[in-house]
């Protein structure tokens, strides 16, 4: 029987925020709320926080992204560059890892804003998404209806603007933080394990746009 990794996190994270809609006590402790962790070293909280969510439209969203990108990404690690079980522990260890480094600039800049918190698994997914881009970087998104390219130069240029400019509850930092240590640890990894992987990376990005294929 196959493991599918991707499919047990989404579930996981169903399940959690399912129960989080229901219970504002258990949402709040699980939530990334940097100024508890400062003061009281609630340190779960960066991990916990991307188990939950603010609303099912938010959730569908993320676990929507997750699938697409995870299944795709799972493989990789799984098939090609590690044997199975070292492969899960790494694409776990990716997932996992990509929620707690996506908030750690967050923290440092609201660590002293007790009405700052937030939810979510953006950052992860975000790296989901900037790590595959490497191996596909000119097939087209059907929403936005652009190259995996452009649409990563652009989610990062507005992620990074959004979270200078602040103010709209959206936590940008993550998604930006996350879209970088997504093509940073999917590099490192082919790097160390997997040279080859970066004459691929590098070949699909000079073979230059494609026709859309929707």
């Amino acid at each position: 029987m196959t493991i599918n990794l991707t499919f047990i996190l989404i579930g996981l994270t169903l399940l959690v925020s399912y129960q989080a809609f229901n219970n504002r006590d258990m949402k709040y402790k699980l939530a990334f709320h940097p100024a508890s962790i400062a003061e009281f070293g609630e340190w779960h909280r960066f991990l916990t926080s991307g188990f939950v969510h603010n609303d099912w439209g938010h959730l569908i969203l993320n676990m929507y992204v997750f699938y697409l990108f995870g299944n795709a990404l799972e493989p990789v690690f799984t098939q090609y560059v590690f044997d199975p079980l070292i492969g899960r522990l790494v694409f776990l260890f990716f997932y996992l890892s990509a929620i707690i480094v996506a908030d750690i600039p967050t923290f440092f800049k609201y660590k002293n804003n007790s009405a700052y918190s937030s939810v979510g698994a953006s950052g992860a997914t975000s790296a989901l998404v900037m790590a595959y881009i490497l191996f596909a970087p000119w097939d087209w998104f059907i929403f936005p209806p652009l190259p995996g390219i452009v649409f990563a130069v652009g989610y990062i240029w507005y992620s990074s603007h959004m979270s200078r400019r602040g103010g709209d509850m959206i936590a940008h930092e993550a998604h930006l933080w996350g879209a970088v240590y997504g093509v940073a640890f999917m590099i490192a990894v082919a790097g160390i394990f997997k040279p080859e992987l970066l004459d691929l990376f590098l070949a699909r990005l000079l073979e230059g746009p494609k026709m859309p294929r929707f």
